[in-house]
């Protein structure tokens, strides 16, 4: 039977039937009537506001004048312990991975030779980061907040497999949000007289972890004085995630200052040891909550993550991390023999690694042709498109030079890429639970990764604070 999801979201009840790869078989439509869903969905939505479960509302982005509770699932979704457990077994691999892919120019630039030709703005990112090589890095740490999301696959006998739809390695949201759901779903337990339940659902508190990484970045920085600059949109509807982690930090006597690219375009500054400034105060960390899509750069945006990344600041990501996140270098990773290239002598890292991966296809035979730069920027999502375009010219193009565009082929199938997301997305947002066999992705999606002194880090389930580590190099 597949499971019936139920989720909260847009002031009613949804409900979706036949999510067969998000959830296990649940059991939890049995225990409602149709009459008690409204009423259990309303006391729901009232505790997630209590507890700070919130969103800006789409009307004022830019205001917490009115705010909104953030989409959730009524009921914490199940999953098997065995499944938990190999999520978070596997998490420091995925985090060595990514460190050893950023670390290796060749291997970037051999696999996105193919996207940079016809993608923009991944283009402009490598632009970055050859100039950052050509330079010299100047960063001696390293930081990265990644979070992995997962789907579960059904084989034939049944069984269930974890498979990784992605990982995100610049920006990864909804660890604050995570942190304060746990109690949401245990008072809708509680309501309807599943204390026992109620009382197996851990404690997830990721939010924490993520300012313990940032904090261990900070200090490894060595000036007591220096700040955390958090690049954030003006329009930030998320923006109470973020605060959990800027709250957690402040309590440690880390300050955070929230700034937009085009402060930092205008304020901004290096001295001569390459040490940013911002506003005349020193800064040790860059939390990239921005600059993860092509729309949230112009002109003037790319020529201050340039000025980032010359920095000697511990940039979250980097620009090397953030490219080692792309879906090109995910489907290569997927390719036999490049894991052991990447981590080599780990054969049971690359055996957990690769037990997660699921089919990932390139699209290289599809047929191409090119067009001119007025072309490619005529419709409104190709406006952005249009300012990367202009900046990286005036540094690896010349002006007018035709954009390679690729024309899908016929016959390739279509994914619906917004439902695709909506499943994707609602993970983070659920409560872990323990027992008969039960939990969710909640608690690991938003980890911080990197290795303290080369050294591995234990792969186990932590009790309530995620495991962090920081790289130096």
């Amino acid at each position: 039977m597949l499971p019936l999801k139920l989720i909260v979201g847009k002031g009613k009840l949804v409900s979706a039937e036949g999510v067969g790869l998000v959830g296990m078989a649940t059991g939890w439509g049995s225990i409602l009537r149709d009459e008690q869903l409204e009423e259990m969905a309303r006391q729901a939505v009232d505790r997630a506001l209590a507890e700070g479960v919130l969103l800006r509302t789409s009307q004022e982005p830019s205001s917490s004048d009115v705010v909104s509770y953030a989409p959730f699932t009524l009921f914490p979704s199940l999953v098997p312990s065995a499944l938990l457990e190999q999520a978070y077994a596997v998490q420091m691999d995925f985090n060595m991975l990514v460190d050893a892919v950023s670390q290796n120019a060749a291997f970037l630039e051999q696999t996105l030779s193919s996207t940079i030709k016809r993608d923009n703005f991944t283009a402009c990112l490598f632009d970055i980061h050859k100039q950052v090589l050509k330079e010299g890095i100047a960063q001696t740490v390293f930081l990265g907040l990644n979070r992995s999301d997962y789907m579960f696959q059904r084989n034939a006998d049944g069984s269930a497999a974890l498979k990784q739809i992605e990982i995100n390695t610049i920006s990864a949201s909804f660890g604050g949000l995570a942190s304060r759901t746990p109690a949401v779903h245990r008072h809708v337990l509680n309501v309807l007289s599943k204390t026992k339940e109620a009382a197996k659902i851990l404690s997830n508190n990721p939010s924490k972890g993520l300012a313990l990484g940032i904090a261990k970045a900070w200090e490894l920085y060595g000036s007591a004085n220096a700040l955390v600059l958090l690049i954030a949109q003006e329009k930030e509807r998320n923006i109470f995630d973020q605060r959990a982690i800027e709250n957690e930090l402040l309590a440690r006597n880390i300050h955070v200052i929230r700034r937009r690219f085009e402060d930092v375009s205008e304020k901004g500054s290096l001295d001569q040891d390459r040490r940013l400034f911002m506003d005349g105060q020193e800064v040790a960390v860059v939390y990239f909550r921005d600059g993860y899509m092509p729309s949230q750069y112009s002109p003037q945006n790319w020529e201050a993550r340039l000025l980032l990344e010359r920095s000697c600041a511990v940039k979250c990501p980097d620009i090397a991390t953030q490219l080692a996140g792309t879906k090109k270098v995910q489907q290569e990773l997927s390719r036999m023999g490049i894991l052991e290239m990447l981590l080599p002598g780990q054969p049971e890292s690359v055996a957990r690694l690769r037990a997660t991966f699921a089919g990932l296809y390139s699209l290289d035979m599809a047929g191409k042709d090119t067009c001119d730069e007025q072309a490619c920027g005529t419709s409104a999502s190709n406006q952005s498109h249009g300012a990367c375009r202009r900046w990286c010219s005036s540094r690896s193009r010349s002006p007018g030079q035709p954009i390679p565009c690729v024309r899908a082929q016929p016959g390739l199938p279509r994914l619906r890429s917004r439902d695709l997301l909506s499943l994707v997305l609602v993970i983070p947002l659920l409560a872990p639970l323990r027992g008969f066999p039960l939990g969710t992705l909640g608690g690991l999606v938003s980890s911080v990764h990197r290795r303290v002194n080369a050294e591995y880090l234990p792969p186990a389930l932590p009790s309530e604070d995620q495991k962090s580590c920081v790289s130096l190099r």
